[in-house]
């Protein structure tokens, strides 16, 4: 029974996904925000990879989000308006930063990783803020939009269609979320599993401890490194707030909400905080007061978030 609960919550999650540009506009949303969702959705299953199944905390992960989001900005602003070459570059350049301060972090446990992961996101937040010829400081980096993409026997058309470009960002976040589901059922995942649920056992065991945290850690910040660069090809913009530790937190209130250690519970959290951000924020300055109240609701009511939630009533 559950094995086939399991298999309906996929066709569901699927199915809701493949039909959204048809639907969300029912609700009061609009295709744009559908695409928001998928990109948010993806930047906290990524953390989730690193928080939910590693059992490591990161307060840094908007700094790679942010280097992929001006990653592809600059490659198509300064060198070659080429889509494609953006998006690789976008996350060669999160993933390498990811690989050397990994490398430097990945002793650190606890509170202390989650500081040092903070300071260096900062380091890369001050350099795009102050270098101002460059990124456009403050003001961002604009003058610059996504390109169609040429298959050779097509024109993908993403920059003039927003249907389009939204089944070409779902496009993306299948393959990554592909790849990611098949890392976690492998030896690997299961390996990460085991140092989150004892470190001590596994070391004992003889798991490289600090070689499994690294790798995990640079995985997931190659995905949220692609989440940023649809981000930016989806607002044809970046700035230094996708670099900001409060982005961090957001991913991390999305992952808690819909339910942390689940593999699609941060899709749920991501669709709920993007709607009923564009919702309230719409009609009132103060939403992040009903954003946190509605978290610190599901916090201490749902610990195990909406989708741990509704399994529940499902088994009950």
């Amino acid at each position: 029974m559950s094995e086939h609960y399991k298999r309906s919550g996929h066709l569901l999650v699927w199915l809701a996904l493949l039909t959204m540009p048809f639907w969300i506009n029912l609700i009061g949303g609009y295709t744009a925000l559908g695409s928001r969702i998928v990109v948010m959705a993806l930047a906290a299953m990524s953390l989730n990879f690193l928080l939910g199944y590693t059992g490591v905390l990161s307060f840094g992960h908007a700094a790679y989000f942010g280097l992929g989001a001006y990653g592809v900005g600059m490659t198509i602003k300064y060198l070659a308006p080429s889509t494609p070459l953006g998006i690789l570059i976008g996350i060669t350049v999160g993933t390498v930063a990811a690989a050397v301060i990994g490398a430097l972090i990945v002793r650190l446990r606890g509170v202390y990783f989650a500081m040092a992961t903070i300071a260096f996101g900062q380091v890369f937040y001050f350099i795009a803020f102050r270098w101002n010829s460059v990124t456009g400081g403050d003001d961002g980096l604009s003058g610059w939009r996504r390109v169609p993409i040429d298959l050779g026997f097509h024109t993908l058309n993403i920059g003039g269609s927003e249907t389009t470009f939204y089944y070409f960002v779902l496009a993306c976040f299948a393959v990554a979320v592909a790849i990611m589901a098949a890392l976690l059922r492998s030896p690997f995942g299961r390996t990460l599993l085991a140092i989150r649920e004892n470190e001590r056992r596994a070391r004992f065991l003889g798991v490289p401890i600090e070689f499994h945290i690294w790798l995990s850690f640079v995985i997931s910040c190659l995905f949220v490194s692609v989440a940023g660069t649809l981000y930016a090809l989806l607002n044809n913009f970046a700035d230094p707030h996708g670099l900001h530790w409060s982005q961090s937190g957001d991913f991390v209130i999305m992952a808690v909400l819909g339910g942390m250690r689940s593999f699609w519970g941060p899709l749920i959290g991501a669709a709920i905080f993007v709607f009923v951000q564009d919702f309230i924020s719409s009609r009132t300055d103060n939403w992040m007061s009903f954003i946190g109240l509605f978290f610190i609701l599901i916090v201490l009511f749902f610990p195990r978030g909406v989708l741990g939630m509704i399994r529940r009533k499902a088994n009950s």
